[in-house]
């Protein structure tokens, strides 16, 4: 039988790999919408069964090991972690996928080039989710707690896209079936970010043990 370490390590890897995918789904997408490039949306559309692939292999190796091994303390609190980060990463693909089709369908539209939150909205989500995996690989609570404090700035920027969009509604009733799909865009970057937020969440408790949802208790240490 392999070693424990082994096999943590093994689904460790495994999330990572996750991760990195959805990362870049979630950066294709965008580019996609920006760029006007059909082919980074059909990419993202086709790597989503990859992701589902990935959360049902990581989700049986987990599973496996809670079931054999009967883990204790930190060791089954990485592994319960594993599970819900597993699920939020396959939430993640989700919504990436969502982003490309509606870039499909907004493909040449010239409302897209005023929106330049939408663009800060995907660069901010994607490194809180990069930030998150680094802080579950080093067991570091803190930079797991930087990733909290970036869930308001994400709101922000969708209450700033859904300003412009309304606004744009207002002035010109025929933009508002583009304008509608572009408020979807903004809200599903900002479900990514609520996403990013939950896997830190997951961390701090993690390596703290201590529950840190709703961000009650960011001040203990």
């Amino acid at each position: 039988m392999r070693h424990f370490s082994v096999e943590l390590e093994e689904l460790n890897r495994k999330l990572l790999e996750m991760g990195a995918l959805v990362e870049s789904s979630i950066h294709r997408a965008v580019c996609s919408l920006i760029e006007e490039n059909r082919p980074l949306a059909e990419e993202v559309l086709r790597d989503e069964s990859t992701i589902n692939h990935m959360e049902m292999e990581i989700d049986g190796m987990a599973t496996r090991l809670l079931a054999l091994r009967q883990p204790v303390a930190r060791d089954l609190r990485l592994l319960t972690a594993a599970l819900k980060i597993n699920t939020d990463l396959e939430r993640i693909g989700d919504l990436a996928e969502h982003i490309a089709k509606r870039a499909l369908s907004l493909m040449h539209d010239p409302l897209v080039k005023t929106l330049p939150d939408i663009p800060r909205m995907d660069s901010l989500v994607r490194s809180m989710l990069h930030k998150c995996l680094d802080a579950f690989v080093q067991g570091d609570a803190e930079l797991a707690r930087s990733v909290l404090v970036s869930d308001d700035e994400v709101n922000s920027l969708r209450d700033s896209t859904y300003r412009e969009l309304l606004e744009a509604m207002r002035r010109d009733p025929v933009l508002v079936p583009v304008a509608i799909k572009l408020i979807f865009i903004a809200r599903n970057l900002e479900r990514i970010g609520d996403h990013a937020t939950n896997i830190a969440e997951d961390v701090v408790f993690l390596v703290k043990g201590i529950d840190v949802r709703h961000h009650s208790k960011l001040s203990e240490s």
